[in-house]
């Protein structure tokens, strides 16, 4: 195996824990994530459609911030 594949994995590991802390710890504070002005929401009888589109976006947004940010100083 190829090192540079292995800091790789290091490097979402280490990604998928702090992500994990933050909403261990943070979880009540981020409960507007998922319910912004332009998420998708029908209901009906028998159930309904949630599609979170705007948080998926500013997600998207927010984490191509992060990686350019990391690529700038660290690439």
């Amino acid at each position: 195996m190829n090192a540079g594949i292995g800091k790789y994995l290091i490097g979402i590991g280490v990604v998928i824990v702090l992500i994990g802390l933050v909403v261990y710890f943070f979880g009540d504070k981020l409960s507007w994530l998922g319910r912004l002005p332009g998420d998708i929401r029908i209901e009906g009888k028998n159930g309904g459609f949630y599609f979170p589109i705007v948080t998926c976006i500013v997600v998207s947004v927010l984490l191509n911030l992060i990686f350019v940010l990391i690529r700038k100083f660290f690439g």
